[in-house]
C-alpha cells in the first residue's frame, strides 16, 4: 500500500510517468422498440424492455497528473489483450519515456508472463524493460485512481443502452476526447500519513511480530 501511495504522491515526470490501469466489463443492451424522439412538450421516450447483446470489456489507462486518459473497448480481457495494452502504452502513448510506472491490481493476467505468452521472448523483454509494475494490495483496488476514472466513464458515458462493440468504441472515444481536451486531472489526497493514521490496525506491531518468540 505504501509503495503505491508513495508513487501517487510524486510530482509529474514526463520521462518516468505514473500510469494507472484497470478494466471493467460492460453489458451490451439493444432496444426492442424504436425510441420515440423529443417532441413539443415531450421528452425522448424509451421502452423499458431491452435485448441482451452479450458483454464487452473496457481497458482504462490514465495519467492522474497529466490530465490524460485512453479507453479501449475490446471483446474480452485475456492475457493477449493485456499484453497488447502494455505494448501500446510503450510504443504509442509513451515512446520517449525511460520508464513507465504502472499502478494496477492483482488480476491474474496482469503479469510479465502475459507478454511472453503474447510475443516472442525478445519483444516481450524489450517491452518489459520499459515497464515497472506497482500492485495494489489484495482487496484494496480502490487505491488505484483508474477506478475513479472508470466511475466517471460509467456515469457520464455508459449510463444508457449501447447495443454493440462498434457503438461502444464510438461513444467511449468521444468521451475520451472531450475529457482529454479539458485535461481533467485526478488529485489523489489519500497519502501515507493518512494511511498510517486511519488504517493503523492493519500495520504489524512489535507484539504481533514477536508473539510466541523468545529473545
Amino acid at each position: 500500500m505504501e509503495d503505491v501511495l508513495y508513487l501517487l504522491a510524486e510530482p509529474y515526470d514526463r520521462k518516468r510517468p505514473v500510469v494507472c490501469f484497470d478494466e471493467q466489463s460492460v453489458q451490451l443492451l439493444a432496444d426492442t422498440r424504436e425510441t420515440l424522439p423529443v417532441g413539443p412538450g415531450q421528452p425522448e421516450r424509451q421502452d423499458h424492455e431491452y435485448k441482451r447483446q452479450g458483454t464487452a470489456n473496457i481497458f482504462m489507462t490514465v495519467e492522474p497528473l497529466a490530465g490524460w486518459r485512453h479507453v479501449d473497448a475490446t471483446e474480452q480481457r485475456t492475457t493477449l489483450d493485456f499484453a497488447a495494452q502494455m505494448k501500446q502504452l510503450v510504443d504509442v502513448h509513451h515512446p520517449e519515456a525511460e520508464c513507465i510506472r504502472i499502478v494496477l491490481d492483482n488480476l491474474n493476467t496482469h503479469k510479465p508472463a502475459s507478454l511472453y505468452a503474447a510475443f516472442a521472448p525478445e519483444e516481450a523483454f524489450r517491452i518489459l524493460q520499459r515497464l515497472e509494475f506497482h500492485y495494489t494490495p489484495k482487496h484494496a483496488s480502490w487505491l488505484n485512481p483508474a477506478e475513479c476514472e472508470l466511475s466517471a466513464l460509467t456515469g457520464q458515458c455508459l449510463d444508457r443502452r449501447i447495443a454493440d462493440l462498434p457503438s461502444l468504441r464510438q461513444e467511449t472515444a468521444a468521451w475520451e476526447e472531450g475529457r482529454n481536451q479539458e485535461k481533467v486531472m485526478i488529485h489523489w489526497r489519500f497519502g501515507i500519513r493518512e494511511a498510517r493514521i486511519k488504517l493503523h490496525r492493519l500495520y504489524p506491531t512489535l507484539s504481533t511480530i514477536t508473539n510466541g518468540t523468545s529473545y
